[in-house]
């Protein structure tokens, strides 16, 4: 159902972008990135989070982590992740497959800065081996996302 949901919202809002089912899982971001052939940093995860009594979806660059400063300063709360039930009751995607695209309900998506150090990034496409290949710009336009400056990616670490 979820990569269905994925498939449909990308029929209807960018139908030149294709889902792309693999062989091989791509739940996570080190997998992905090797199945996809690209850095672990052009994986574009989103993260479900809970900010009071809202839920969000935070998407970026997969070698990043959150910065917990950043995001307290800009949310106001320290970060709190979904358990895995939550995450798919709220999003309809499955862990591994999570993605800010056919949504079973709506959420607010923010897309973290980190995304533009790429011409394109690979999101999941709603299920543990699906992705998708999008500009940045083009993802946080599709979802209505803001963009944030909320993690600490990997450029930064070394």
């Amino acid at each position: 159902m979820s990569l269905s949901s994925v498939r449909a919202f990308f029929a209807q809002h960018a139908p030149q972008i294709p889902v792309m089912e693999l062989q091989t899982s791509t739940a996570t971001v080190a997998l992905a990135a090797e199945v996809l052939g690209v850095e672990p940093g052009q994986i574009a995860k989103t993260l479900s989070l809970r900010v009071g009594d809202e839920v969000i979806l935070l998407v970026a660059r997969g070698d990043a982590r959150l910065d917990n400063r950043k995001y307290k300063q800009h949310f106001g709360v320290k970060a709190r992740m979904l358990d895995a039930s939550q995450v798919e009751e709220q999003t309809g995607h499955p862990v591994g497959g999570v993605c800010p695209f056919g949504l079973a309900r709506p959420l607010q998506v923010y897309c973290d800065v980190s995304l533009k150090d790429f011409p394109l990034v690979f999101p999941a496409g709603g299920a543990a081996n699906a992705a998708v290949r999008i500009e940045p710009e083009q993802l946080a336009a599709l979802v209505n996302a803001q963009w944030v400056d909320v993690v600490v990616g990997e450029q930064t670490l070394a």
